[in-house]
């Protein structure tokens, strides 16, 4: 259980009109969950393993999370039954399947969207080890094609500029999107690794083989840039309605780099990372970017205030996320006058100001479930404290789906039928219930009325509801659209 601190509930109260004011009903609420180095899930048996992930969820549910953006693939191995590579070490020892046996992201997508929450894939596509001298099990793609992997900096990395590697890449991908039910494909800031002083990338070979006559560094973009634009196009062709997003380092080029830059002085995605994230954007081949905007408002070589702007004038007809580090903005104080403890009013209040942002997303989730800082407390009564829907994709489809149908009240429940898709991207996935007080308009518009978002068919009604209220119950699809409302009135 959640400590709540009569400090943190009276600055709840302090911040809420302000907060509150401004809340939309379409908000992106999300949460990072890394499986990299979280050693709880190799040692907690399969039923500790479940209860600690269902316990996380139940958490971020209560902090008005409606997105969890869970690591399936955190360096060339799986969170997940695959036939392609082996079962992850931060999982199972040795490569091997584990014991009761599970699949934690089908248990995952099934218990997001048992809470109204998508589940996102979130896989780091080059990376093959996390530490020197890493031991990889005897399945390992490496122990069969050394020559298609670089060491750089004691650590093993797929060669982004051989196409070997990224068909094996693509095929991974396009297993789980076949497979799975989820609701997007996520790739973090890896591209090709960041740079460490005195260390080498040494793709000389690959460069003299398939350079093309292009410089290195254009060679390198375009290798990246290949990999996520047919990505795009194969997701697209199996499921249309899966989003394909990317979550890249928060600084895309310095001004001093590019005129279209940021007032920055950091290291850059474009040059440093080769990944042109702007041009993805451009060309429609990601759904959404994350920029990951960890730093303080006011940092001197990465101020996030000014590259949320940034980002924001830059989306290039994508949705922009903004990827947030809870530490950091727990612990530093507000820009003065202010006298808040924290920067996490003004660092969301400044996402719902820009139109192009949509909403933020949280690293790491579990510091949210630990209420570091109060931070859930604060979610849950003040910012969050009216429920979301994601927001929807108008590129994939904008076509709203049937309302439910049949809507009763009885015996203490609401239930109602599954309106029939128009096609598979109609296929409804979750509905949103609204209440009403006797008297009131029926306004589905209105974020304060959205009581719950469930995968169910029927919902309990709240204890004590008096004579006269009306509840509304709409249906979603799959890319967030929403229905008319079905209504009843008790």
């Amino acid at each position: 259980m959640k400590v709540k601190s009569a400090t943190i509930f009276l600055l709840s109260l302090f911040i809420y009109t302000q907060l509150n004011a401004v809340q939309s009903k379409r908000e992106f609420r999300g949460a990072w969950l890394h499986t990299v180095f979280q050693e709880q899930y190799l040692t907690q048996n399969t039923a500790q393993n479940k209860e600690y992930l269902k316990g996380q969820l139940d958490l971020l549910q209560e902090a008005g999370i409606n997105a969890v953006i869970f690591q399936v693939r955190p360096s060339a191995d799986a969170f997940y039954d695959s036939k392609i590579e082996t079962w992850s070490r931060f999982l199972t020892k040795d490569g091997r399947p584990p014991k009761p046996y599970w699949d934690p992201m089908a248990f995952m997508i099934e218990e997001c969207h048992k809470r109204g929450m998508e589940m996102h894939a979130w896989l780091n596509p080059y990376r093959a080890t996390t530490s020197a001298n890493e031991k990889l099990p005897a399945g390992h793609i490496y122990h069969r094609h050394p020559e298609r992997f670089v060491k750089y900096a004691k650590k093993l990395y797929f060669d982004p500029g051989i196409p070997e590697n990224r068909k094996h890449i693509e095929a991974v991908v396009m297993d789980i999107v076949s497979r799975y039910d989820i609701d997007g494909i996520h790739f973090d800031d890896y591209f090709y690794p960041y740079p460490v002083k005195g260390a080498k990338f040494n793709d000389a070979r690959s460069f003299a083989k398939y350079g093309q006559g292009m410089k290195l560094d254009d060679w390198r973009r375009h290798n990246v840039d290949i990999l996520i634009k047919g990505l795009h196009k194969k997701i697209k062709e199996a499921k249309p309605w899966v989003r394909f997003g990317v979550s890249p380092f928060g600084i895309w080029r310095n001004k001093k780099s590019d005129t279209r830059g940021s007032d920055t002085g950091g290291l850059q995605n474009y040059d440093d990372l080769y990944a042109d994230v702007l041009l993805w954007a451009k060309n429609g081949w990601v759904d959404y970017l994350m920029p990951q905007l960890y730093w303080t408002l006011e940092n001197k070589v990465a101020p996030s205030g000014k590259l949320a702007y940034w980002w924001n004038d830059n989306s290039q007809g994508r949705h922009i996320y903004i990827g947030q580090d809870v530490e950091r903005t727990m612990s530093a104080p507000d820009i003065k006058p202010s006298t808040l403890q924290s920067q996490l009013n003004a660092k969301v209040s400044l996402s719902r100001k820009l139109p192009e942002v949509q909403g933020n997303c949280w690293w790491p989730g579990y510091c949210v479930t630990d209420n570091l800082g109060g931070i859930a407390d604060s979610l849950a009564y003040d910012i969050h404290s009216t429920i979301a829907l994601p927001p929807s994709y108008p590129w994939l489809s904008d076509t709203p789906p049937h309302a439910p149908s049949k809507l009763k009240a009885k015996d203490g429940m609401l239930s109602w039928k599954s309106p029939s898709p128009h096609n598979h991207i109609s296929d409804v996935t979750r509905f949103v219930i609204y209440q009403f007080d006797p008297g009131d308009d029926i306004d589905t518009g209105c974020a304060d009325a959205i009581i719950a978002i469930t995968g169910d068919r029927h919902y309990p009604i709240p204890e004590g509801t008096p004579e006269g209220t009306t509840f509304a119950v709409t249906a979603l699809d799959r890319v967030n659209n929403e229905s008319e409302a079905a209504t009843i009135t008790l």
